[in-house]
Formats: structure tokens, C-alpha cells, sequence
């Protein structure tokens, strides 16, 4: 890889992670419409952009081919569509609902969570940095229940459903774009046919209108370019340095939900974040490690 490939890459990292991080911005403006609304118009938009980027970019072949061609195939794509509709799902009503900091810190323990699944389903191996790291994911979450008397369901729910996506797309190997076009397909018809059900009684976006109905139109591209952006930079970095750009996400929609959507954010909640940072320094230390000794396997 040359010097300008590895600049494009981190551009493209860190372009997607902004995105991300910006994103509860767009969905708090989509306001007054519901989250149900614009849940499900995410579904259909998304399909839609997938689609038509997959066919031009495949030019005349069977879109649909890897999807079809074996039913385990099938069920897998199922599967992992309806995982991922429930965590942007959750996320979007939890940033509407006024829990941005909880988001955060869901995305914030989704890599150590998909770390443990790997350990526990797929028997992977790991060193002592990451299994502490996992230690602290834990001490943190006990911070939160210790202190509030009650688990952060939307911080652990988020973190839950994307670690079990991350597991079933280690089965899937295609460009993530066809393959979020086959995640959200068969789940497509079922949303249109919700939207058209709201906006014939009235409860739709366009009741709404205007300004904020236009802006919704945007919904597909909010979701499509951040994992285009993501999936060129999975292609030119290493992963560590893709896992520690995933932190800045999650950073940025800490400080919105703080300093612009003025959500409450008290000692215990500083506590809970703390304890998890210094899991995430024990993991990114775990990662570079791991790095460098499959590097120097390699060149052996």
C-alpha cells in the first residue's frame, strides 16, 4: 500500500466516525415526527440507495445471487437484517427520547462486548489486555447499577445488538453494501407497507411536512455513506487503527448529549465513563499488540 492509499483510508475513517458521531444532530431534527416514522422510512430509503448503488456498480449481474443461493445464505442475511433494524431502531428513539449519553456509552462497550462473544462462541484467543478490558466493561456497567439502582437497558441493549450483528456478519463476506441490501430487503416491503398504513390515517411524515419531511428524504444517506466511508478505510488501515477511530463516534455524541442537548450527566455517570475508558486504553493496547505479533508472523 502506498503513502496516498494509507491517507485516503484514514480520511475515510475518520470521515465515517464524524458522521456517526454527528448523527443524533440529524435524527433530534427530524423532530416533531416519531421515531416509528422515521424507523421505518430508514428501512425503505436504505434499501432503495443499496439497491441502486449495488446494480450499477455490479453492471447487468444477479443482484441477488449470494443471497439466494443457499438457504442458509438466506436466513443468515434475515437474520442479520432484523438484529440491526432492532439496534437503529433502538438508537433513534433513544436519541428522540433524550438518552444521547446512554447511546455513547452503548457504542463505547460494543467492541468490548463483541471481544467476550468472540471468546465465548467462537473459542477465539485473546490476551490478558483485552480480558481486562472486559473486567473494567463490567466494572463500569456495576458502577451504573450500583449507583442508579437499575442497568442502563439502552446502553447495554445497544451494545448487545450490534456485537451479536458483528457476529453473524463474520459469516458474510461480500461488500457491505449488497450486504446491507439483502439485510434490509426482505424487512422493506413490511415498512412500506407500515408507511403507506401511517400516512393513509394520518400519522406519517408528511402530516408533518415541509422542511422536515425533505429532510427525512435524507435518511438512506445517513446511514449508507457513513459504512461506504467505513468500508473503503477497512481496506486500506490496519484494524487497530480503524478501532480506535470507532471511539471517536461515540466521544462526539458524548459531548452533544452533554453540551448541546443538555441531558443531565452527574457523578455517577462520569464515574460508569471513566471506569470504561480505561478498559478501552487496556483494549487498544490489547489490539496494537495482537497487530504486531500477526505482522512479525507474516514476515517470518
Amino acid at each position: 500500500m502506498n503513502k496516498n492509499e494509507y491517507k485516503i483510508g484514514i480520511i475515510s475513517a475518520f470521515s465515517c466516525n464524524l458522521l456517526w458521531g454527528f448523527l443524533p444532530l440529524y435524527w433530534n431534527a427530524l423532530k416533531p415526527i416519531e421515531s416509528s416514522v422515521i424507523i421505518f422510512y430508514r428501512i425503505v430509503l436504505m434499501a432503495i440507495i443499496c439497491y441502486a448503488v449495488t446494480a450499477f456498480t455490479m453492471r447487468g449481474r444477479n443482484v441477488f445471487q449470494p443471497m439466494v443461493e443457499s438457504r442458509k445464505s438466506f436466513f443468515t442475511y434475515i437474520a442479520a437484517g432484523v438484529v440491526i433494524t432492532i439496534n437503529w431502531s433502538i438508537y433513534i428513539w433513544a436519541v428522540n427520547a433524550g438518552y444521547v449519553i446512554q447511546t455513547s456509552m452503548g457504542y463505547f462497550l460494543e467492541p468490548l462486548i463483541v471481544c467476550l462473544f468472540g471468546i465465548i462462541f467462537y473459542k477465539e484467543k485473546t490476551n490478558k489486555w483485552k480480558k481486562t478490558a472486559i473486567c473494567f466493561a463490567f466494572a463500569g456497567m456495576l458502577v451504573m447499577i450500583i449507583g442508579y439502582r437499575e442497568i442502563p437497558l439502552i446502553a447495554v441493549s445497544l451494545g448487545l445488538t450490534f456485537a451479536i450483528y458483528s457476529a453473524i456478519k463474520k459469516s458474510i463476506s461480500i461488500h457491505p453494501l449488497q450486504s446491507l441490501l439483502f439485510e434490509t430487503i426482505a424487512i422493506a416491503p413490511f415498512a412500506l407497507a407500515v408507511i403507506v398504513y401511517m400516512e393513509a390515517k394520518g400519522t406519517g411524515g408528511l402530516q408533518v411536512g415541509g422542511y422536515h419531511y425533505a429532510l427525512l428524504m435524507f435518511a438512506g444517506l445517513c446511514t449508507a455513506v457513513p459504512l461506504g466511508l467505513f468500508s473503503y478505510a477497512a481496506n486500506k488501515i490496519s484494524l487497530v487503527t480503524i478501532g480506535i477511530c470507532e471511539y471517536i463516534s461515540p466521544s462526539i455524541s458524548l459531548i452533544l448529549g452533554i453540551f448541546v442537548m443538555n441531558e443531565p450527566f452527574d457523578i455517577i455517570q462520569l464515574a460508569a465513563f471513566a471506569v470504561i475508558w480505561i478498559g478501552l486504553a487496556f483494549f487498544t493496547y490489547g489490539e496494537r499488540v495482537e497487530y504486531c505479533e500477526m505482522i512479525k508472523k507474516q514476515e517470518a
